[in-house]
């Protein structure tokens, strides 16, 4: 929409002629942006909805401003025309005429007559409140119209901005939420048994209402850009969407990490029985173990070997009946537990028999060092030594008697290894606190 020039002294003919080219052609251009204002998909649904908040006060303003903007066009129209008509009485204008003309192409000669209701829903379009009607020069006519028009269209134009993105997106976003609904609900995460299932209550509500505010008051949900004067300037506003489009992906793969649960749990479950299995026969070794340390080593303090936890083995068959009643969103937080402990109980059960067999073990280490130094005597020649063999003969009888003192055995073995020593030649073994292999030359 054009500017019309600031009005002068009386025009002559050529100025007239220029006028007119110039208004024709503002004519043309303010019709085909009214029209284009009426045919705007925008304005049809603002009329056509039911509004609320601030998009109702601003549609009931706009409304009233394209009222104005059609009867100032009206005006303008006749204004037009009547110049025109004088225009053409004459090829050659007389000084009345372009008196006329200048009076009616520069000075305010537009009286334009309004509605009290479009004025009342329409503040500072009339300069004067209570007036219904106002004189404009066709340069202020045209210059009240572009203000009207921008703020009308910048209305229809985010209205319609907000309208073509959020419900569609919103829409799409719901579908996907009755699906994942659909899924929860096939693995047993329902509202008030599963927090995901509350999440997706909560979610549901949220989108419907979002929906409703969207729709009934659009510019609610606009976030202008900062400097900008042009129609629409600015973006929607999406947080509450984007918002919950990320709860909704919490909550989703929530569920398929219950749907991995569902497809694995029976593999988990055959592992978890194999662990625990083998800590309760790893405890029962130990126990079998105990009984034979106490038989066989005396003078030694061994641990008490604790049974199997029936604990584990109660949740464990919870977590069977979770899986036979597809109960998959409780299974799932009871077979992480349960997988740890698992290992944690074996783990225990292996520390267990290692401190249970540790006496078993010294001795075991005794004899192996008592013949490795009998054998060394018979490659030197020396195993019929009368004192090694008795000395031999003594720790042999400690270390295979039971129950075997494993410190007065240790001491055997020791004293056996000195002779040895003493009859190679080499240095003398000194005496040790604990059992040591002292092998070689």
């Amino acid at each position: 929409m054009g500017v019309t020039d600031p009005a002068g002294p009386v025009m002559d003919r050529d100025e007239v002629d220029r006028a007119l080219a110039r208004l024709g052609a503002e004519h043309e251009a303010i019709e085909t942006s009214l029209l284009a204002l009426q045919d705007h998909a925008g304005r049809r649904l603002l009329e056509g909805a039911e509004l609320t908040g601030t998009t109702r006060e601003r549609w009931t303003a706009a409304e009233a401003s394209i009222t104005l903007l059609w009867a100032y066009f009206d005006a303008y129209t006749d204004a037009l025309r009547a110049a025109r008509e004088i225009r053409s009485r004459r090829r050659w204008s007389s000084r009345e005429d372009l008196v006329e003309l200048t009076e009616l192409l520069r000075g305010e000669s537009v009286t334009v007559a309004g509605s009290a209701t479009a004025t009342a829903n329409a503040p500072t379009l009339l300069s004067a409140a209570g007036r219904l009607s106002e004189r404009f020069s066709l340069a202020a006519l045209v210059e009240r119209m572009n203000e009207l028009y921008a703020t009308s269209l910048d209305m229809v134009v985010t209205a319609d901005a907000v309208w073509s993105a959020l419900p569609a997106r919103i829409d799409l976003l719901a579908a996907e939420l009755q699906r994942t609904r659909k899924l929860a609900h096939s693995v047993g995460v329902r509202p008030g048994e599963h927090p995901a299932g509350d999440d997706l209550e909560r979610i549901t509500r949220t989108l419907t209402r979002l929906r409703e505010e969207v729709v009934s008051d659009p510019l609610a949900f606009w976030v202008p850009t900062p400097g900008s004067s042009a129609p629409g300037g600015g973006r929607p506003d999406t947080a509450v969407y984007d918002r919950e489009a990320r709860a909704l992906e919490e909550v989703r793969r929530e569920i398929e990490a219950v749907l991995t649960v569902r497809q694995d749990a029976e593999a988990r479950l055959i592992k978890l029985r194999d662990v625990l299995s083998r800590a309760d026969r790893t405890l029962a070794e130990a126990r079998t173990a105990r009984v034979e340390v106490l038989a066989k080593i005396a003078a030694t303090e061994v641990p008490v070997v604790s049974g199997p936890p029936t604990a584990l083995q109660e949740q464990l068959a919870t977590a069977a009946e979770y899986r036979r009643g597809g109960q998959w969103h409780r299974l799932s937080p009871l077979l992480e537990s349960l997988e740890q402990k698992a290992e944690d109980e074996l783990l225990r059960a292996r520390e267990s028999l290692t401190a249970v067999t540790a006496p078993l073990a010294v001795r075991a280490e005794l004899r192996g060092r008592l013949d490795a130094y009998k054998a060394k005597v018979a490659r030197h020649g020396l195993a019929e030594d009368p004192f090694l063999v008795e000395r031999y003969d003594a720790a042999r009888r400690m270390l295979w008697s039971a129950p075997c003192d494993l410190r007065v055995a240790e001491q055997a073995v020791l004293r056996y290894q000195q002779s040895v020593a003493e009859a190679l030649g080499a240095p003398r073994v000194p005496r040790q606190s604990g059992p040591e292999d002292r092998r070689g030359e």
